[in-house]
């Protein structure tokens, strides 16, 4: 039924506008006089009045309103269409005259009163018709302007996707590269990760959404990579809670604050250096964790209740100093490409959070999936 409301509105709102108009004027003129009324020539009135005024209506509706919309000269409009509309309501005082006097002889119809009434009820009901123009013109230029800021935002999205999945390629390359020149025994493992990953980026990461357990097992591989390059010396640990079957979310968001954290959690201290990222999926109405720092986190980003699935995502690392201006600035620019993205996946529905101290980074982030 909506779907039907929605194809036809246009034609809905004319012909409900239209069956209100007939059926006031057909009152009007049926009980408003005091005579018995004499339903032939009151059929007779109604069908000439309604007929003219839809000529009337119409021309200006399909002719003279197109040409004011294109060219939006006021003036050449008003002298266009103001003789024709004067031109065409004498004709209907006329007729109506004519369609009336068959039945009876009314002497009102001669008067200046009916003259003013015909003209006055033919200005309205033109003057509302052209509304309904004026009403259908912005619906539509809404609707084109929607529709190029869908394609826009698509564009922008794949173009900010783009950004991403060259930098994930050269940092695993080049783990890769350092297992080869060592002869490491796990060269193939790395291959086939690197295989599975590349699958992902290629083929199935091109959707507007993914399944999250096929995001967390990218994540997986890429973080085995990093614990293969740095021969396991420094602390990464990874947790997932919660169901992650059947919950979609936009790809690759995620990893960009697992390369954030490499970037500046791991420094040539060696042991001082730590890594821990967790993720939950919250049900609907079910709270976060209470216990710990994270519930004290999820508190200040406000899961307490959730209406719908919520992801809560959170990465943490030792703080290193960055001496290095290029690192620095690829975090940046990695930052604010995913804030981006957020933006356009998930707008008014995210909450991110990026702490730092002397200790550590930490970045904290929500979405109500």
């Amino acid at each position: 039924m909506s779907n039907f409301l929605q194809r036809h509105q246009k034609a809905l709102l004319h012909v409900g506008f239209w069956l209100t108009y007939i059926t006031y004027f057909f009152y009007l003129i049926a009980f408003g006089r005091r005579e018995e009324a004499e339903w032939s020539r009151i059929i007779a009135d109604v069908g000439v009045h309604v007929v003219s005024l839809l000529i009337i209506c119409y021309v200006n509706y399909f002719f003279f309103l197109p040409r004011l919309l294109r060219d939006g000269r006021v003036g050449r409009y008003l002298l266009t269409f103001g003789p024709v509309f004067i031109i065409l309501c004498t004709l209907t005082v006329v007729l109506k005259r004519q369609v009336v006097m068959m039945w009876v002889t009314d002497y009102f119809m001669y008067s200046p009163r009916f003259i003013l009434h015909v003209f006055v009820a033919a200005f309205f009901v033109t003057g509302f018709v052209s509304l309904i123009r004026f009403f259908e013109n912005y619906s539509e230029m809404e609707r084109r302007a929607r529709e190029m800021e869908n394609r826009q935002l698509t564009s922008e999205l794949r173009f900010l996707k783009a950004q991403i999945n060259p930098h994930f390629l050269f940092n695993t390359l080049n783990n890769l590269y350092y297992l080869a020149v060592n002869n490491s025994e796990q060269t193939p493992e790395v291959i086939a990760k690197l295989s599975g990953m590349m699958r992902y980026m290629i083929h199935e990461s091109n959707t507007e959404k993914v399944a999250l357990a096929r995001e967390v097992e990218y994540m997986e591989n890429y973080l085995d990579l990093e614990r293969l390059r740095l021969n396991e010396e420094v602390p990464i640990t990874f947790e997932v809670e919660g169901d992650v079957t059947g919950t979609r979310i936009t790809p690759l968001i995620l990893i960009t604050f697992l390369e954030n954290a490499f970037k500046h959690g791991i420094g040539n201290a060696g042991g001082e250096s730590w890594i821990t990222v967790s993720l939950e999926v919250i049900p609907p109405s079910v709270g976060a964790k209470s216990t710990g720092d994270d519930a004290d986190t999820g508190s200040r980003m406000g899961i307490s209740r959730a209406a719908g699935r919520v992801l809560y995502y959170k990465v943490a690392n030792s703080a290193v100093s960055q001496t290095d201006k290029t690192v620095r600035e690829a975090s940046g620019i990695g930052l604010a490409n995913v804030r981006r993205r957020l933006d356009l996946s998930y707008p008014d529905a995210y909450e991110l959070n990026v702490e730092q101290d002397e200790e550590r980074y930490v970045v904290q982030l929500k979405i109500n999936l």
